[in-house]
């Protein structure tokens, strides 16, 4: 019941920023959830925006999006995300999306179960380090 709950938080704050909302009640059943929350996915498309579940250990690569805000809802484990700076060794990977390994210059944030961070469209971010760490995701196209 709590996760229905956050997914439909992150719904509505999708909405809210500014996304087209769904022309259909979108409904994803606990076993899907879970099953996505440990192995990542996605739960929801509509064509302003993305809900997915994802689970992270370890480092990850640095990246930004031009026209996607990230809005992540922590919901177990713990995470070091880097904020800001500059996207070491970035590169165009498609369309508004430049990857890189790392970032410099910018704020590290650790993320715990409950937390909740927005990313606007155009900032670098960087999972710096992450320990067994599961969270739902809402990727917001500009309007």
């Amino acid at each position: 019941m709590r996760l229905l709950l956050v997914f439909t938080v992150l719904l509505t704050a999708a909405v809210l920023i500014g996304a087209d909302a769904p022309s259909d009640v979108v409904y994803v059943g606990h076993e899907k959830v879970a099953a996505t929350l440990a192995s990542g996915g996605t739960l929801a498309t509509t064509p302003g925006f993305r809900v997915l579940g994802n689970h992270r250990n370890g480092l990850g690569g640095s990246e930004m999006h031009e026209n996607d805000t990230h809005v992540f809802y922590a919901v177990d484990g713990t995470a070091t995300i880097v904020i800001g700076g500059t996207l070491v060794g970035g590169k165009t990977t498609a369309p508004g999306e430049i990857r890189g390994s790392a970032i410099e210059g910018g704020k590290e944030q650790l993320l715990s179960k409950g937390d909740v961070i927005v990313i606007p469209a155009g900032v670098p971010h960087w999972w710096k380090e992450a320990q067994s760490f599961s969270y739902f995701g809402v990727n917001v196209k500009k309007p």
